[in-house]
């Protein structure tokens, strides 16, 4: 009797685990983790390095952007639709209105979150202090094989610090970027230059005469008063066209508002170099002059570019992507005379214009998950996805067989839409949502070819001499250069970043660093411009209260404090 129970309990149990095998065997076919319960762990971890147990149901997330994105139309573009289609993913942004310190704060006051934020090192540091975001390692390990492709040996300079290696926001800079186009400089329109018959412009002074020049021989241009050097101080974009040029005219590169010294890796607080009180006391005889835009420490930044749209501003000193909509304008009016070149001035001959400095790949600036998401896989699905072949074209180049073809094995973008994108690109992209989408995601720069060896990025160098308007190269050729890039050093000329881009070094949650910086930047945002609008026999004093004013909100413990902060980043990347 027990030799036939025995012999009952071993069928019974091969039939079962026969069962078993079946079912698990089943189960990898699935692709909802509803039914893959009978998976093993590691089953399940390899299967989603694979990209296999994607989720593409229909879902809404929510993202903030420190960012605005002004050619975003409410992810219902063309482009938008083939990315719901691709992950069942449409997002709901959401932008800040006004200051983002006040929107972040309330944020964060609130503990009420979206799915995901695009965040800037000072707002990383404060979710990161308010333990607002997931740490992404292990997302990334289990359902981010794209962004491990993508980022590669970059993956671990997106990691907060040393002291804590939490990898909190995928980095927004595109990875392994050529430059082919100045992004600072100082910009004079193509009729002047042509005008006064190609003069040099190598300094600040070389600016000052031609715009004076111009401004006396034509004080009027279609029947309006004729504009010099008009300045953008409208909220944060004070720094982009007031604060920044001082460096970038004086030999510092774009560390934000540090410098740093290359050899010694000293930080200090950029301003209170004397070579930028130069450049300040530069544009502060250019307004006795009356030779700057009086408007330009009151208007806003609509107001400024539909002056510039106008054509009657000779000169601004900005970044390309701050103006291009009042290019587009121009040149959609058949000014295209009236648009701007990009020149590489320095206040003196003893500099060099550091644009094209090499600063390797920084993290600091990125996508972050919330920790109160409950989407926390879908959401790394879609940004892991974003980091796909399929993706990546799809935001560059825009759908195939509608804004591309493919022909021996190369994507083409015919000449009639080439011109569509580039004479009118701020609508184009709004009707295609091609573009639109790729910054702040996660992406490749442009000149990185994938496995077929096409470029992701449409732009080429042929590309952008293409689509120069005649003035433009009428301009180039009478300086003996073809590209602009052509008038500035290169990279080659100047020191590579040992530690990335000062302002994208992150700042640990309990630094005062922040707090002194924001009163810093407080100081300076009206001392500048007081000094710019001084008397000349005042500018001296309103300087050196400025700098008094500096020393007493701690700026001198800020530096010391920074300057560690980059030898700990210099030390960890190496």
């Amino acid at each position: 009797m027990s030799k036939t129970k025995s012999l009952l309990s071993l069928v019974l149990c091969l039939v079962l685990c026969v069962s078993v095998i079946t079912g698990c065997g089943a189960g990898k076919n699935k692709q909802t983790s509803k039914d893959d319960n009978t998976k093993s762990n590691v089953e399940k971890k390899e299967d989603d390095k694979k990209g296999t147990d994607i989720d593409t149901s229909p879902i809404t997330l929510t993202m903030f952007s420190v960012d605005v994105n002004p050619v975003e139309t409410g992810f219902q573009s063309p482009v938008a639709k083939k990315i719901t289609e691709a992950t069942g993913v449409t997002i709901e942004f959401e932008y800040p209105v006004g200051d983002v310190a006040q929107k972040m704060g309330i944020m964060i006051a609130s503990k009420e979150y979206p799915d995901m934020i695009f965040a800037k090192t000072q707002e990383l540091t404060q979710l990161v202090q308010a333990d607002a975001i997931v740490d992404l390692t292990s997302l990334i390990e289990q359902h981010g094989p794209n962004v491990e492709n993508l980022y590669g040996e970059y993956l671990n300079r997106l990691r907060f610090s040393q002291e804590d290696p939490s990898i909190y926001a995928l980095g927004a800079s595109p990875v392994d970027e050529e430059t082919w186009a100045p992004v600072n400089g100082f910009q004079l329109q193509h009729a002047v230059v042509k005008d006064l018959g190609f003069p040099k412009l190598e300094t600040l002074e070389d600016y000052e005469n031609a715009i004076r020049e111009y401004m006396k021989k034509y004080p009027t241009i279609d029947g309006q008063p004729t504009i010099g050097l008009s300045l953008l101080a409208d909220d944060w974009r004070w720094l982009i066209s007031v604060g920044n040029p001082a460096g970038f005219a004086t030999g510092a590169p774009d560390d934000g508002n540090w410098f740093i010294n290359p050899k010694t890796y000293e930080a200090k607080y950029r301003f209170t170099r004397e070579e930028e009180k130069e450049y300040y006391r530069w544009l502060n005889h250019m307004y006795n002059e009356g030779l700057i835009d009086p408007d330009s420490f009151v208007q806003t930044w609509d107001q400024y570019i539909a002056k510039i749209s106008t054509g009657r501003v000779l000169a601004i000193a900005d970044a390309n992507w701050e103006f291009g909509s009042a290019e587009d304008a121009l040149r959609a009016d058949g000014k295209a005379e009236r648009t701007y070149g990009m020149y590489p001035l320095q206040l003196t001959k003893d500099s060099k214009h550091q644009d094209f400095r090499d600063v390797g790949y920084s993290g600091g600036n990125g996508i972050c998950i919330t920790k109160d998401s409950p989407n926390q896989v879908r959401a790394m699905q879609f940004l892991d996805w974003m980091c796909t072949d399929e993706a990546q074209i799809l935001n560059n180049w825009g759908i195939e067989g509608i804004h591309y073809t493919v022909e021996d094995g190369k994507r083409v973008v015919s000449d009639e839409e080439y011109k569509k994108r580039t004479t009118d690109g701020t609508n184009y992209k709004k009707e295609t949502g091609i573009e639109v989408y790729t910054h702040p995601f996660p992406r490749w720069g442009r000149g990185k070819l994938d496995s077929t060896g096409n470029p992701y990025v449409v732009d080429s160098v042929d590309l952008i001499k293409q689509r120069y308007t005649e003035p433009e190269k009428e301009v180039l050729k009478a300086y003996g250069v073809e590209m602009w890039k052509d008038l500035y050093p290169s990279r080659d000329e100047i020191p590579k970043s040992d530690w990335g881009a000062a302002f994208l070094v992150n700042i640990p949650a309990e630094s005062e660093i922040p707090v002194i910086l924001e009163r810093c930047d407080s100081i300076m945002r009206q001392s500048i411009v007081q000094s710019i609008i001084a008397k000349p026999g005042e500018f001296d004093d309103v300087w050196q209260k400025a700098m008094d004013e500096l020393k007493s909100s701690g700026v001198e413990e800020m530096n010391k404090d920074f300057t560690n902060l980059v030898n700990k980043q210099i030390e960890f990347w190496k």
